[in-house]
């Protein structure tokens, strides 16, 4: 690759998008698909390549300049169904599955001129904190590929950071956007619950599950935001909120902002390299005139245990329906029993049937109120400790993750560490508020460290301007993996 074409690959979305006008989407196609077929021997962020849907934006006649996003490539996790491409979930039960319709959020981003790039590896069903266990291998990260990446979406966070792609769609249902983020040292924002729509979103949690956008700075994730954004009536929890232009956010001013730091993020056996840098993050904020207090979240100690109890149920009840007979893999069985057991046990791996199997049994009868009942009653104490706090504040920051990317095969085989890779990022996804993870230091073996901003239900314009400040004022975002 010359040194022009490497440059271009380091374009923000604006810069991109003048380029795309000027030169055409096939250009800025060519660049990324290059270097995204390079790297992917070493990442394996990407399952499939999808080049020729750039060619509909050679020959609609739609003129460039009315497109906000046009040519941009756009990398698409892999449980996002796009038309006519397979949409697999990572998992071999799903083997062949081929939509017949786009997720709403691949019609605005065509409707936006955006391309859908490619398809993103992840973890099997979303289920994951590493990228480990999709069924065609680990996703590598860019920074040390002995790491993981983070999961589930590890491989649209990977391809961000590598400069494979401009920009990528992940879900987020217990932080599935924000730890890749942090561990790649990109940005990620999981919107407000309802605020993006999840018609055409393979389900893992139906009341945890939202898509956000991954970029390399807070600008292009307010412009991805400011097309998938908005009420969808396909989608019924969808929220009919109005949506702002959330680029006018992006001022560097956070003077009078009131920024919390919960009590129970700075916890015993944190990374402290994450800590020092998550704490020197509020002191930055409090340097540029934003005033930071301390809050309290005191449910949070028990937002993994409602979180494991919650949302496999749901994964349970919405996993039930891939069981050879309408979608993907089918076993071969002399009676429909058997087939369905060969199917599933032969299509589901270790994780995905630990959660279904946990899901099943806390929705069973005898444990349906024990555990599940119970769990719902939790939860509501979790948002109302976020109601409460946010009276005081109108942010609050805390650790993304308790540690940098950890190494590949580290914590496989312990499925509670693994769990509690995501400690800081699940009591959001309880809540249904918004936010974001933006890299806020490295640590002394180069790993990126991302902090999170919270914000009340339908406030990320809050998030924004926040973020934004930060970023431009300490420029972290700048620092590329060595690839």
């Amino acid at each position: 690759m010359s040194p022009s074409q490497e440059s271009l690959t380091d374009l923000s979305l604006r810069e991109a998008l003048d380029f795309s006008r000027k030169n055409g989407a096939r250009a800025l196609r060519d660049i990324f698909l290059g270097r995204a077929r390079d790297l992917n021997l070493k990442l394996n962020a990407f399952l499939r390549f999808s080049p020729r849907d750039f060619e509909s934006h050679e020959v609609d006649g739609a003129d460039p300049s009315t497109r906000p996003l046009y040519g941009i490539p756009v990398a698409v996790k892999d449980n996002i169904c796009v038309r006519g491409r397979q949409a697999g979930c990572a998992s071999k039960i799903l083997e062949g599955h081929i939509p017949p319709y786009d997720a709403t959020v691949i019609e605005r981003l065509r409707l936006a001129g955006a391309v859908p790039f490619g398809v993103c590896n992840m973890d099997e069903f979303a289920f994951g904190s590493s990228s480990e266990s999709s069924a065609f291998g680990p996703v590598r990260n860019p920074w040390d590929l002995e790491r993981v990446p983070g999961g589930s979406s590890g491989g649209s966070a990977a391809s961000v950071a590598a400069r494979m792609t401009l920009a990528a769609l992940g879900s987020d249902t217990g932080g599935s956007i924000r730890q890749p983020a942090s561990f790649c040292g990109v940005v990620g924002l999981k919107p407000t619950y309802g605020r993006v729509s999840r018609y055409g979103l393979i389900a893992f949690g139906s009341s945890f599950d939202q898509i956000g956008p991954i970029t390399r700075t807070v600008e292009d994730a307010a412009l991805l935001m400011n097309v998938l954004a908005g009420h969808d009536p396909k989608d019924s929890t969808s929220a009919p909120v109005p949506v702002p232009d959330y680029t006018r956010a992006l001022v560097r001013d956070v003077k009078g902002l009131r920024i919390g730091l919960p009590k129970e993020y700075f916890i015993e056996g944190m990374d402290p390299e994450v800590e020092k840098s998550v704490r020197a993050a509020a002191e930055t904020y409090r340097s540029m005139g934003a005033e930071i207090k301390s809050v309290s979240l005191p449910h949070t100690r028990h937002s993994v245990a409602v979180y494991y109890i919650v949302a496999v149920a749901e994964a349970s009840s919405n996993l039930g329906r891939f069981d050879g007979v309408e979608f993907g893999l089918r076993a071969d069985a002399k009676t429909l029993r058997e087939m369905y057991i060969e199917t599933r046990s032969r299509g589901f791996g270790a994780e995905a049937k630990r959660r279904i199997l946990l899901g099943t049994f806390v929705l069973s009868a005898g444990y349906y109120e024990a555990y599940y009942l119970k769990g719902q009653k939790v939860r509501t104490l979790i948002r109302e400790d976020f109601q409460k706090a946010f009276r005081e504040v109108d942010l609050m920051l805390t650790p993304t993750a308790p540690t940098p990317a950890f190494k590949i095969g580290e914590k496989s085989n312990d499925p509670l560490a693994m769990y509690l890779s995501d400690i800081f990022t699940i009591p959001v996804n309880l809540a249904g508020i918004p936010a974001m993870s933006l890299p806020c230091g490295f640590s002394a073996a180069g790993l990126p460290i991302g902090v999170q901003l919270m914000a009340r239900p339908f406030e990320e314009e809050t998030i924004f301007r926040a973020a934004f400040a930060f970023e431009q004022e300490t420029g972290f975002y700048k620092r590329k993996p060595p690839l």
